[in-house]
């Protein structure tokens, strides 16, 4: 049996170590046999593959938490589109509300412009009334809204015809404002005031006269010929109206309309023009010229009364100025 010969030694038997020494020299012989360069290459690639695996890992740890930080903007990005979309159900909740107080509001200012407009048209009547209606600082802003309106109202129609029947608020309105215009037009200060301060509005009328198709808007356009014609007795208005370019050949297409109206006011401001000498010395080959006299005795031969008298009256007028030419 070994036993302890001194401190730090360990007495063993010679057979015991020469079995160690036998198994030591084994082992120097078959290591290098089991230890080849193909398992040292495995086990280097096996290492390689461990260190690459852990790597992988640290990189699908980072995707993962990646994954995770876009996973909460996600959910921040959806909670906060379902906000929004419930917001703007909201506003165009609102908006839909807004539309139709709007609706509401345009329909009631419509109405009450109608009715204050035909209480002023009928008030208008009287001349005291139209001169204390131009004695305030308001007429002249009343005839720049006129004129917006007509032309808001034309442009509005389109291609389309008015229905016939019973006229809509919008038109009553339109109808008043032009009322009133060819009351102001029937006084003397009236005349004045509209060729001095309101050109834009009679340029308006003459204008539109030629915007609106044949056989619609019968008594607007009556109105609107009955306006320019209160004016044409003025003759700085006359002057005014007959130098405007394409305004006398725009008359002669009126002449076609159906409507016998619109034919006999339209035939009073022809007259209104062919009677003043100072026209005809300008413009008296261009008079001569458009006048369709054709149409007018064709008109002279109508059924309607004063629209007969009234062309017939023309015709004994053209045929007397070419006497004297």
């Amino acid at each position: 049996m070994s036993g302890s010969s001194g401190a730090g030694f360990i007495r063993i038997r010679r057979r015991d170590l020469e079995r160690l020494t036998t198994e030591v020299m084994q082992m120097r012989d078959f290591l290098p046999r089991i230890l080849s360069a193909e398992l040292v290459e495995n086990m280097q690639r096996l290492e390689q593959a461990e260190s690459a695996l852990e790597q992988k890992e640290q990189e699908l740890e980072q995707l993962r938490m990646e994954s995770e930080h876009f996973r909460s903007r996600l959910e921040v990005a959806l909670s906060d589109c379902v906000r929004e979309k419930e917001e703007k159900l909201g506003a165009v909740s609102q908006q839909s509300a807004l539309e139709q107080q709007l609706v509401q509001q345009a329909e009631y200012c419509t109405h009450m412009g109608s009715a204050l407009c035909n209480l002023l048209w009928g008030a208008s009547n009287k001349e005291e009334v139209v001169r204390s209606m131009l004695g305030g600082d308001k007429a002249a802003p009343f005839c720049v809204l006129a004129a917006q309106t007509l032309q808001s109202f034309a442009g509005s129609l389109g291609t389309e015809k008015l229905p016939q029947g019973e006229e809509s608020d919008g038109e009553q309105f339109v109808l008043g404002l032009t009322g009133i215009i060819t009351n102001v037009a029937a006084v003397p200060c009236g005349r004045e005031f509209l060729v001095t301060s309101c050109t834009d509005l009679l340029d308006m009328l003459m204008q539109l006269l030629g915007e609106f198709r044949a056989g619609t808007c019968t008594r607007l356009r009556v109105l609107m010929l009955m306006s320019l014609y209160n004016i044409s007795i003025n003759m700085k208005a006359l002057t005014y109206i007959s130098d405007k370019s394409g305004f006398l050949s725009q008359l002669s297409c009126l002449l076609n309309d159906p409507d016998p109206e619109v034919c006999l006011h339209t035939l009073r401001l022809f007259q209104s023009v062919v009677l003043e000498p100072s026209v005809l010395q300008r413009l008296g080959g261009e008079i001569r010229g458009l006048l369709p006299l054709q149409r007018i005795a064709e008109l002279a031969c109508s059924r309607h009364p004063e629209l007969k008298s009234i062309a017939c009256e023309l015709l004994e007028d053209m045929r007397a100025l070419e006497a004297e030419g």
